[in-house]
């Protein structure tokens, strides 16, 4: 056991003759980050009895380990298991941004450079996937990528990017985005719709972490039917399977329509410009990505169960999601009128366009009613994160203590209020402009979710550096890929350049718009000003490779050990479905 040394002062005793000449024993312990064993370097004088008082050194060692898992471990429950959590990560991903706005991707760029977008983002996704599995793994806290740009970057980027998150959360598009859906059907006030819609969101937050997983893991599993059952139906439409059993091939992707569509001047650089423009607007498509990682507080063996999620949302996403544009592309042509401006419901999804085109009843209703339900997990989940963001924020004392505060059931309950609160901002919906607002509200959420790929890819890079520079290895890492590093560098680079480029149709061909300058580039003041202000108010600092503290974080792994995985045996692989 280590020990170290300090003056004991007693002032019931009298000062001993040659107090005036004892020197206090002081133990000068090495920096706990540059290395795991602790060293001392003593030095001796003649002391008294009574001058010197023992305490073990690891006790301030397990005090760090505190300080960074305490209030995670002891306040929120562990209530969700890896079932949940994969069909989570599909109900944040398979939304309103593939079923709705997928028609005016499709109608900007044509059916390659539909495909050809979703399939470039789907590959960033994933390789930003692998970058945040391994730092989650190594630190899995609540609302990740804030807490890991505090440990590895600097605390006034997490505290910057926490508010952007809670901005984010609070901006109720979905909840717009759900009563616009609703309309499909009656013709009764959004605004009666959006307040149904309030009540159920709250209201599946208010029991428990579980209950909520619960809810969500039958959304899924409706969500992940529809997708199947969309895939195969458009197999069926294009082998002239439909009720005029005419065969369409790949009609579509050939003149008139042809493969790539033109924006804003001719030739090959108006198809290339089509096809970057609508790069920002899949971003949306993939935006709940992220909702593994941020949960890992509240999951039950957090290291094996995200790195399994992350690992599996990688292919899960990529093969669905690029396997549905690529069957949406043959079934509607790129320039049917119908899809081009968003109504915001299922009359202008593309497919159920492209299903009343091939002469194919219900179906639209159904299409509509599962659509439905993906506008409401969205909802329900910008309630969670945002909650578990201010819970982050609050451990750091970047957000009041109250957000740390939960109910039995371990729920951030003020957090949750705290979000809640907001959610009238929808009512903005209830006016003509109703598609409108659904644009904006994808625009904004694009650059947030932009933001956070680039942070995550900082995180790890940074993480990296600070392995190399205090002489850990990778293998060392609690879960690891083999191109971890290559990974980060990559989807960091791409997600900068996308976010960097989203705006640029407003500075060509005098096509400046206010509301999609906004749109674009208001999270660069928004990050800057947010950094600066903590940055000066709290003279943060940012972290040298060697300051960051990963000993303490190795040394949770090594206490906290998890169980390997069973083996699989035959239902165990057709659960993969779903867990």
């Amino acid at each position: 056991m280590a020990f170290g040394f300090g003056s004991k002062s007693n002032s019931d005793s009298s000062p001993s003759p040659s107090s005036s000449n004892a020197n206090v024993l002081t133990a000068v312990l090495s920096n706990p980050v540059m290395n795991e064993k602790k060293q001392a370097t003593v030095n001796t004088y003649d002391i008294e009895a009574g001058d010197i008082e023992v305490y073990d050194i690891n006790s301030v060692e397990e005090k760090k380990i505190d300080d960074t898992f305490a209030n995670d471990r002891s306040r929120l429950k562990q209530g969700l298991n890896q079932r949940h959590l994969q069909m989570l990560a599909l109900v944040g991903v398979f939304g309103t941004g593939l079923f709705l706005s997928s028609g005016g991707t499709l109608a900007l760029a044509g059916p390659a450079g539909m495909f050809l977008a979703y399939c470039i983002v789907a590959f960033i996704v994933g390789l930003n996937q692998i970058a945040i599995a391994e730092v989650a793994c190594l630190l899995p806290v609540s609302s990740a990528t804030v807490r890991h740009l505090e440990m590895f970057v600097d605390p006034a980027l997490g505290f910057a990017y926490g508010w952007i998150s809670v901005w984010s959360a609070i901006m109720p598009g979905e909840i717009s985005a759900a009563a616009v859906i609703v309309s499909y059907w009656t013709d009764i006030s959004q605004a009666v719709w959006i307040s149904i819609i309030i009540v159920l969101i709250i209201a599946s937050n208010a029991f428990s972490i579980r209950v909520y997983g619960e809810i969500e893991f039958v959304f899924a599993i409706i969500k992940m039917s529809l997708i199947v059952g969309l895939i195969i139906l458009s197999i069926v439409i294009t082998s002239g399977g439909g009720p005029d059993h005419q065969k369409i091939g790949f009609k579509y992707w050939h003149a008139p329509s042809g493969p790539f569509n033109e924006y804003l001047t001719t030739g090959s650089l108006g198809r290339f410009a089509a096809f970057w423009k609508c790069l920002s607007g899949v971003v949306y498509a993939f935006g709940g990505t992220q909702a593994v990682p941020a949960l890992a507080a509240e999951i039950k063996y957090p290291r094996r169960t995200i790195f399994r999620a992350c690992k599996r949302i990688f292919y899960r996403v990529s093969i669905l999601m690029c396997t549905t544009v690529f069957c949406l592309t043959l079934i509607i042509s790129s320039k049917n009128p119908k899809i081009a401006n968003s109504s915001g419901n299922a009359k202008s999804s593309p497919f159920v366009v492209a299903i009343n085109v091939a002469g194919i009843k219900v179906l639209p209703h159904i299409i509509n009613a599962a659509v439905l339900t993906s506008a409401f997990s969205a909802g329900n989940l910008a309630l969670v994160h945002g909650s578990r963001t201010l819970f982050a924020l609050a451990v750091k004392g970047q957000a009041p203590k109250i957000f740390l505060k939960t109910n039995k059931r371990g729920l951030p309950i003020w957090g949750l209020a705290f979000v809640a609160l907001f959610m009238p901002l929808a009512y903005m919906n209830v006016s003509k402009g109703a598609a409108n607002v659904f644009n904006w509200f994808q625009n904004l959420s694009s650059a947030n979710l932009l933001v956070g790929w680039v942070f995550i890819s900082l995180n790890h890079i940074r993480m990296s550096q600070a392995m190399k520079a205090q002489g850990y290895t990778r293998d060392q890492l609690p879960q690891k890929f083999g191109f971890g590093v290559q990974a980060a560098w990559i989807s960091g680079v791409a997600s900068f350049v996308i976010l960097l480029t989203s705006g640029f149709s407003n500075f060509v061909h005098h096509k400046f718009a206010i509301a999609s300058f906004f749109s674009a580039y208001f999270i660069f003041p928004l990050t800057g000003g947010l950094y600066v202000f903590w940055k000066f108010y709290k003279k943060t600092k940012w972290w040298d490779p060697k300051e960051i503290d990963l000993a303490t974080l190795f040394r949770d792994v090594e206490e906290n050990p998890e169980p390997e995985w069973e083996k699989k045996t035959g239902w165990d692989w057709l659960s993969m479905l779903w867990s």
